[in-house]
């Protein structure tokens, strides 16, 4: 029976794509790593021992030369895999003279036991996994660095390394980082539970300093967006040390709004605006949509806190008449879909949207489409956070940062239609 599908080998005989290609320095390198680690071994091992290999005391050598602190015992062989391959070397092996007398095996500082990768390897590992590959991919994408095949348990091992530094990231103190705005948000993603696929949220806090750097305070998985799961990240970030914060941007959520009500009462917030315009095409035909869109651009990105003021009650007059659930819509948000307005006009960009989060949630997003589903929700908090800690993603300052020390003013803007 004749197949249709078609075979690399089909195309050029049994020759593969990079089977030829070659490459004299990286073969010499790769041929010399053996001999540089075991000397590097027996010079480690000679300084332990007060002498080098073979070395004997001579007679006439005085008291104050160093005395024999223990003897070799042979080699074990030992596989170790780099940057620069796989590669077979033989460990010398000795025992020492402890304080009380009783000897022990010796045991190299370079090489720790049950070493199988370098921690240059396994930073390569994990960063693929971070770049978007999946654990079954890497070893794949790796094939030619390693010389040989990694599989995806070497991977799932080399990431849950992470987990020390992401415990530590989660328990450290915040008193010290003067955060004077707080963006909050989640984001809906799949993992497995009990052997099945369930959606989780992760609940996103970033902070901005006050010299405008933007920095991921906290990521928790729960169970959705209550209020009770946002007050847990609220009181975590309050227990290690968080101030209070000048400025507090949601996306209006109901669960965030009341975790905020109970905690901070005289803290300003501001509703995203984007959330806001996606909320008032929610309430009206499609038809509307394009005139919408147009006149609530035109009043939340109007120049000044009057021209604002003055198309805001323009745009509720409008749709009051020609579809009321639209206008009923924007004065829900009130006066915190205005905060910005306090603030100074070149602030404005970066407080009116919660789009600093967004961009992290889709680069997260995009990373993890290769997977579907986590292996666990812990998994999927701590690679939110690698990817940040790690330098796949990074943030940049926000708008306005100079004139962050500059107080908002006290009165919101006039919103009576």
């Amino acid at each position: 029976m004749n197949k249709d599908t078609t075979k690399p080998a089909d195309v050029a005989g049994d020759a593969k794509l990079f089977d030829n290609w070659f490459d004299a320095i990286e073969d010499g390198v790769r041929g010399r790593v053996r001999g540089f680690i075991e000397t590097m071994l027996e010079e480690e091992l000679d300084g332990a021992l007060s002498r080098p290999r073979y070395g004997r005391r001579k007679p006439d050598e005085g008291d104050n030369e160093p005395g024999v602190v223990g003897h070799r015992h042979g080699h074990r062989k030992r596989t170790l895999t780099g940057t620069f391959g796989k590669t077979e070397i033989d460990v010398p092996r000795a025992r020492l003279a402890g304080a009380d007398g009783k000897t022990g095996e010796w045991k190299s500082k370079g090489l720790r036991a049950y070493q199988r990768r370098t921690k240059a390897a396994d930073a390569l590992i994990a960063g693929a996994y971070l770049a978007g590959t999946n654990t079954r991919r890497v070893r794949r994408a790796l094939h030619a660095v390693f010389a040989g095949a990694v599989g995806k348990d070497v991977v799932s091992r080399t990431w849950r390394k992470v987990k020390s530094d992401w415990e530590a990231w989660n328990a450290r103190a915040l008193k010290d980082d003067r955060i004077v705005r707080l963006i909050l948000d989640g984001t809906v993603v799949r993992v497995r539970l009990d052997k099945k696929a369930t959606s989780i949220s992760l609940l996103v806090a970033l902070g901005v300093r006050e010299d405008g750097q933007k920095v991921l305070l906290a990521v928790k998985n729960m169970g959705g967006e209550s209020a009770e799961a946002w007050r847990t990240l609220l009181d975590d970030l309050v227990k290690r040390g968080m101030q209070t914060p000048d400025l507090v941007m949601v996306d209006g959520g109901k669960g965030l709004d009341a975790a905020l009500a109970a905690l901070w009462t005289n803290v300003p917030v501001q509703r995203c605006t984007v959330h806001k315009h996606r909320n008032l095409l929610a309430h009206a035909p499609e038809r509307l949509h394009e005139e919408i869109s147009a006149d609530y651009t035109d009043m939340i990105y109007a120049a000044t806190t009057a021209e604002i003021e003055t198309r805001r009650k323009a745009f509720i007059r409008k749709w009051r008449l020609k579809h009321r659930a639209v206008a009923d819509s924007l004065e829900e948000a009130g006066d915190r879909l205005f905060t910005f307005a306090r603030f100074p006009p070149d602030q404005w960009r970066s407080i009116r949207t919660t789009n600093a989060i967004e961009r992290l949630q889709e680069e997260f997003k995009r990373r993890i489409k290769t997977q579907t589903v986590l292996p666990s929700a812990e998994t999927a908090a701590m690679l939110f956070w690698a990817l940040l800690a790690s330098g796949q993603i990074t943030m940049r300052k926000v708008d306005g940062w100079k004139t962050l020390a500059d107080k908002p003013s006290d009165q919101p803007i006039d919103l009576a239609a």
